[in-house]
């Protein structure tokens, strides 16, 4: 994910080198919530249910395999009202990129054990209520702006 601007001066200089050495030295390419391998496509349900590739098994969102459901070949070629598998949901492909997060969401904390490794789709789940905190506080400034100036 991309430094929003007005962040980029509580990074470190070196802050591409600790990067690259959370996501590739100590997680091996792979994120540290849900094993995704940065840089390939995986097939997913939307869901968090991803299939892996290297293990033939689909995975939930922390990563556990499932056995229960069908490979994506079946899913592929099953047909509504098909015997024993339900209606194929819609597979999706999706690139996975990884990124390293602030656990604590401060990004002057640089501490190992405050970075992770995450994918987008985990990262943006670690981050939604600050997501959610930074819209509100954005809209309530620019209303106060507005009722200032109006």
């Amino acid at each position: 994910m991309p430094i929003a601007r007005e962040h980029r001066w509580l990074y470190p200089i070196d802050w591409r080198e600790l990067s690259n050495l959370i996501r590739f030295q100590r997680a091996k390419g792979r994120c540290e919530r849900c094993q995704r391998p940065h840089g390939r496509d995986v097939l997913h349900l939307g869901n968090g249910v991803w299939w892996d590739d290297d293990k033939a098994i689909w995975r939930d969102g922390q990563g556990r395999g499932l056995r229960r459901l069908p490979t994506p070949d079946d899913l592929s070629q099953a047909q509504p009202g098909f015997v024993g598998i339900d209606p194929p949901a819609q597979l999706r492909v999706t690139r996975v990129v990884l990124a390293s997060a602030h656990l604590n969401h401060d990004p002057g904390d640089n501490r190992p054990r405050n970075l992770a490794a995450l994918c987008q789709r985990c990262h943006m789940v670690h981050d939604a209520v600050e997501h959610r905190r930074r819209r509100w506080f954005n809209a309530f400034r620019l209303r106060a702006i507005g009722d200032l100036f109006a």
